[in-house]
Order: C-alpha cells, then sequence, then structure tokens
C-alpha cells in the first residue's frame, strides 16, 4: 500500500479487496428497468448470487434505484430522455414509469 497525502493508495488486488473498505453497489434492478433488457432473468439471477457473495464476506451492499417525477415535475433534461427512451415525439405523451414506490 502506498500512501500520499494521508490517502492509502492499494496496488494489489488484496489491497483493493479489502471487505473493510469496499461495497458492492447494485445499481437499477428494478422491474421497469429489468423488463427493458434481453437476458435480464439471468442478470437477475447474477445479481443475486454477487448479493449473497457480498452478505456472507461482510462486504456492505448499497442499493439505488432510478426515479421519475410526475410529468407536471419534470424538466427539459427528464422530458427528452423519456421522450427518447419511450419512442415517442411528444413531451405529453410520456408515461413516467418509475414514480416513487414503483416496483
Amino acid at each position: 500500500m502506498k500512501t500520499l497525502y494521508g490517502l492509502n493508495i492499494p496496488t494489489s488486488l488484496s489491497e483493493i479487496c479489502d471487505r473493510e473498505q469496499m461495497a458492492l453497489l447494485v445499481y437499477d434492478m428494478q422491474v421497469g428497468i429489468a423488463s427493458q433488457i434481453r437476458g435480464a432473468e439471468k442478470i437477475v439471477a447474477n445479481v443475486g448470487r454477487a448479493l449473497k457473495v457480498a452478505r456472507d464476506a461482510g462486504v456492505r451492499v448499497l442499493f439505488t434505484r432510478h426515479m421519475s417525477l410526475p410529468l407536471p415535475l419534470m424538466g427539459v433534461f427528464q422530458l427528452r430522455m423519456a421522450m427518447a427512451w419511450q419512442g415517442v415525439d411528444e413531451p405529453g405523451s410520456v408515461n413516467p414509469k418509475f414514480l416513487r414506490d414503483s416496483p
């Protein structure tokens, strides 16, 4: 391990894989996201295996999720992105897919 200005800089895989320092980040594993991905069942199964390994090893696990605002609250960027993802030409045709508490 190298050190500079109080920062520990790992130089080997064993130093990088220190369970006290690492975490597994699970990003956007929502029903609405997975339904858009070919082979999602295999991906979900692999994530489940990774979760088990991380938990068994005592590695922290963090979950994030994409959220949509209700249509009247969406900004320009979110409207444009939703239009592209949903293949619609009119902003009023956007259907917010990831509202709070969605599966």
